[in-house]
């Protein structure tokens, strides 16, 4: 399981004195731990549920990064990367673009939209077929750019 990786992998951390490591799987523990506990969840926590977790921290993560970039912050959004980095060694592979549009092409297909205004019919097919693969927003330009033609 996820959660059981994520404590062993503190361990190493503290061993390796990786504190950038450590710091950030505390963190996702803590959120773990929180999921864990509430209300509804019977203590337990799903892979699919921990990965959901960290996708969203790694999100939050790089729009902080951005913020502080906007801001003339490198060293802070230098330290927000470098977490976002962990939490992605914990996340499935990415899809390229090219895979990307192709399973969106298929995805299209299938569900036989014919341009922009089945754009909520595509998608609801492409976040749940896509989940963790792809980010929303990807998702959603590149919908967007295939619809249109």
């Amino acid at each position: 399981m996820l959660f059981d990786q994520i404590s062993n992998d503190i361990k190493e951390a503290m061993k390796a004195r990786d504190k950038v490591r450590l710091e950030t799987l505390r963190n996702v523990k803590k959120v773990f731990l929180e999921a864990k506990t509430a209300p509804g969840a019977n203590d337990e926590l799903t892979d699919e549920a921990a990965i959901k977790i960290i996708q969203k921290l790694a999100k939050q993560g790089r729009d902080a990064a951005t913020i502080y970039q906007e801001q003339g912050r490198a060293d802070l959004a230098g330290d927000e990367l470098a977490q976002v980095t962990v939490l992605e060694d914990y996340l499935p592979k990415q899809m390229s673009a090219e895979e990307l549009t192709a399973a969106l092409q298929e995805i299209i297909a299938q569900v036989g939209a014919a341009g922009p205004q089945d754009m909520g019919k595509v998608m609801g097919v492409a976040t749940k077929q896509l989940a963790g693969r792809a980010e929303g927003r990807a998702i959603s330009a590149r919908v967007k750019e295939l619809l249109a033609k």
